[in-house]
């Protein structure tokens, strides 16, 4: 299997990335250079996990100290919240972000965290994204829990210009989003899955454990070639070595057809293990 997907737009992106979502600011530094030091090439934050500046430095610091790994070898994504939502409220906010990332230069995939109310709110954030790529302050551009029905109103939105290179949305076996799924492959969009280790909540379902076992590696590594069999980017994250450095090795086996197909549920949504928000629902 390819480490790398390529966009619509044909930039190249690692199909595995590290998300740091809950990581606190003081330890970011570190778990991103471990993960960098075990072959992960994409490190995944946002505006609200309050440690974008921790994570573009920690590449910077790794970049310096491994001179044989260049700039463009990391893909370096980042999110715009809500509360920055708005044309103008999104320009300043755009500049905030790339300020966080001074330290590496610039901003390969940005993101619009969720789409919030109201759609000229979105619309008008989505405009202030397509700016900066015609900038050339930001090199792709993206959207995060996005439904179909807000897919389509950017699309018949008459301004818009840039196609969203990517859907980034919480999916696992037990949330399979089908209809988003379906209708990005249509569009050319890659889905990014986040938590895509249902949170921690269900490592312990005993089909996980039954497929971990059969396949000699452990439940997370089960769920993340899962991700990539389906064709999706996962975003595993987590504070320990061990574990940042496992779940690197979905690479190294393969799942059956049969066992991508029968885990899970296709029909089913649900919130106690591994799901949570789901702003793809909202109006």
């Amino acid at each position: 299997m390819s480490q790398t997907y390529t966009l619509n737009n044909g930039t190249k992106i690692p199909s595995i990335g590290f998300g740091v979502w809950k990581t606190p600011p003081n330890i970011t530094d570190t778990v991103v250079e471990l993960a960098l030091g075990f072959g992960y090439r994409h490190i995944d934050t946002a505006k609200a996990y309050e440690n974008e500046k921790e994570a573009a430095d920690a590449i910077a610091k790794f970049l310096k100290e491994n001179k044989d790994v260049s700039r463009e070898d990391i893909f370096y994504t980042t999110k715009i919240f809500t509360d920055d939502f708005g044309h103008e409220k999104t320009k300043k906010a755009i500049e905030k972000a790339l300020e966080a990332a001074s330290s590496i230069g610039y901003i390969d995939l940005l993101l619009l965290h969720a789409p919030e109310r109201p759609a000229t709110a979105r619309l008008g954030a989505y405009k202030a994204l397509q700016e900066a790529v015609e900038e050339g302050k930001v090199k792709n551009i993206g959207v995060s829990n996005y439904g179909v029905s807000h897919l389509k109103e950017l699309f018949e939105w008459p301004e818009f210009k840039i196609k969203p290179v990517v859907n980034q949305i919480q999916i696992n076996p037990w949330l399979q989003h089908n209809d988003i799924v379906d209708y990005c492959a249509k569009n050319d969009i890659l889905i990014e899955s986040y938590s895509p280790l249902l949170r921690g909540d269900g490592l312990n379902k005993p089909e996980l454990v039954d497929l971990a076992k059969k396949y000699k590696v452990d439940s997370a590594q089960i769920l993340i070639r899962w991700n990539l069999q389906k064709g999706y980017l996962p975003l595993p994250k987590s504070a320990t070595a061990s574990r940042i450095k496992s779940n690197f090795t979905a690479y190294d086996f393969e799942l059956s057809q049969e066992d991508v197909d029968t885990l899970g549920d296709k029909n089913a949504y649900e919130l106690a293990e591994g799901t949570a928000w789901d702003p793809t629902k909202w109006d």
